[in-house]
């Protein structure tokens, strides 16, 4: 005969799972913010890219964040949680729109940890999104200006006529872009 097992069922509201948050920080203070929310028990992610910098009697090695004002942390949305995680010093607010935490899904976090921890060689990348105006740099197009599009997984550079209300647009493979306004960078597509 089978042994009876007694399961306690927890009420859903008591079983809370973490999230990837996204914590504004002072500048410079983004080790110092990683380092004591570790002290306090909350998982805390901070990429870290490694450059050389020169000053003007020797060359260093130093790690910098990847992501400048910002220390990711996996929390509840506990709210004592919460309020420890701001009285942090160093931390200037838990990113989200209306005041509210915008959690960052696993994938993303997951991805950025893979990239460092295989040591793949990448270098920080403008957010460019669909429907922002972008300008091809070099090659035949070099100085078309358009807006940025992505159709059957290709991204297309959108030129219109807004007199007569027509388009054309041109597959961006293999060509630089940068935005076009106040950023200046150079973004390969």
């Amino acid at each position: 005969m089978g042994s009876l097992q007694i399961i306690q069922s927890v009420p859903a509201t008591q079983i809370e799972s973490s999230c990837w948050y996204a914590l504004h920080t002072r500048s410079r203070h983004e080790k110092r913010v990683a380092s004591e929310l570790e002290q306090k028990g909350i998982s805390s992610f901070l990429p870290l890219v490694t450059q050389m910098r020169k000053w003007s009697d020797r060359r260093m090695k130093v790690d910098l964040p990847l992501f400048s004002c910002y220390v990711f942390v996996n929390i509840t949305k506990s709210p004592e949680t919460r309020v420890s995680v701001l009285r942090t010093p160093g931390v200037l607010t838990i990113v989200g729109g209306n005041h509210l935490a915008s959690p960052i899904p696993d994938r993303e976090i997951e991805q950025i940890q893979t990239i460092l921890e295989r040591k793949v060689p990448f270098s920080a990348h403008p957010f460019l999104e669909v429907g922002q105006r972008v300008r091809i740099r070099g090659g035949a197009l070099d100085g078309l200006e358009g807006v940025l599009s992505r159709f059957k997984g290709h991204d297309q550079l959108v030129v219109s006529v807004q007199t007569i209300q027509r388009s054309l647009s041109v597959t961006l493979g293999g060509y630089d872009v940068e935005p076009v306004g106040p950023t200046k960078r150079t973004l390969y597509v």
